[in-house]
């Protein structure tokens, strides 16, 4: 694609929207965002201007199942192409909202494309999930291995997928690179931008964090009997600079061929719950505490990225360690102490 072109964002208050945001401003894309959730949306958007030291084209706060609404955004702008954040996220809870995740996620990417389509938009870069994956015993996945979602959220990611490939099948005009993500973590290294907001309670990185900074007692371990090296489970940690970058360069791949292009993003790297405790503990000064509880239902004792075809595909490859995802997430968390707030929050349909 040819720059500078026009962006939507959907989803562009979450984490990894406003992060992709800061990302293509600085990299010379205008850049539009629709988001639902106030008054989240302006903070933070404004700590990407900040950052990207330019403006955001335009912000709308609508929800993307507002067709009417959306179709009114299209028109206004002459938009190229378009990167898919806004989903409700949260495994556990959909397990108590299914038809409330199946609404949000597959409904508003549903009425996204109906949008594109009558405005003539025909490149999308999707946000998908390596939730979707049947667990295996060696617990390193590939584009190719068996789908089971196990979860509405899961569940309804891959509905979303399955739309996507039956689009390009029936319409060879369009182009859409779906990245499936293992586990993005860490902040924007000026500690402006961050997670760890509400909805994200239960996730590793932010709860480390509220821990490092004295706002929660100890870490909770779910599972210590993993047949893992430490008994906790191993998840595959990518900083969120490189796969906001990931999601950039899949926009300029965008013209490399017609039809649906699936891959995994992470950084091939499997680290243990413990790991992740004890590099926070380095970079915060501290040993933090920690407690093993019974697992939650349905997690796997390994998920790691086999990001090769990212790699071969288009000679790329992330260049942080968990160091440097725990040293940006702290340094995010202890700004958020002396004032910045906690303004990073889900958007819904956006990210929790």
């Amino acid at each position: 694609m040819s720059a500078p072109s026009t962006i939507l964002v959907t989803g562009g208050a979450g984490f990894l929207g406003s992060h992709t945001c800061v990302d293509l401003l600085d990299h010379g894309y205008e850049v539009i965002v629709v988001d639902n959730r106030s008054p989240a949306l302006r903070q933070v958007l404004a700590r990407v201007e900040q950052l990207a030291g330019r403006f955001v084209g335009a912000v709308y706060e609508l929800d993307i199942r507002d067709r009417r609404a959306l179709s009114a955004v299209f028109a206004r702008h002459p938009i190229d192409a378009v990167v898919h954040f806004a989903a409700l996220t949260s495994a556990r809870t959909s397990l108590t909202r299914p038809v409330e995740y199946y609404d949000a996620n597959l409904g508003g990417t549903t009425t996204l494309l109906r949008s594109m389509h009558e405005h003539g938009v025909r490149h999308l870069v999707f946000s998908s999930t390596c939730a979707l994956y049947a667990p295996t015993e060696q617990g390193t996945h590939t584009e190719s291995d068996p789908i089971r979602p196990e979860d509405p959220f899961a569940a309804s990611k891959w509905a979303c997928e399955q739309l996507l490939a039956d689009v390009c099948l029936r319409r060879p005009e369009y182009t859409v690179v779906c990245l499936r993500h293992f586990t993005p973590a860490g902040a924007h290294p000026s500690g402006l931008l961050g997670g760890g907001g509400p909805g994200t309670h239960d996730s590793l990185l932010p709860s480390v964090a509220q821990v490092a900074a004295g706002r929660r007692r100890r870490v909770r371990v779910y599972g210590g009997d993993y047949p893992t090296s430490d008994g906790t489970a191993v998840r595959d940690y990518m900083h969120v600079l490189d796969t906001v970058e990931a999601h950039r360069l899949a926009l300029n791949h965008l013209a490399d061929a017609p039809g649906l292009h699936v891959y995994n993003l992470g950084s091939g790297r499997g680290v243990s719950v413990l790991e992740v405790v004890a590099a926070f503990s380095r970079v915060c000064g501290r040993a933090l505490p920690y407690e093993v509880v019974p697992p939650r239902p349905g997690d796997a004792a390994r998920r790691v990225a086999d990001a090769g075809a990212i790699g071969r595909a288009w000679d790329w490859s992330p260049s942080r360690g968990l160091d440097d995802v725990c040293r940006d997430a702290w340094r995010y968390q202890r700004l958020r102490q002396v004032g910045y707030g906690d303004f990073v929050r889900p958007s819904g349909p956006g990210e929790e």
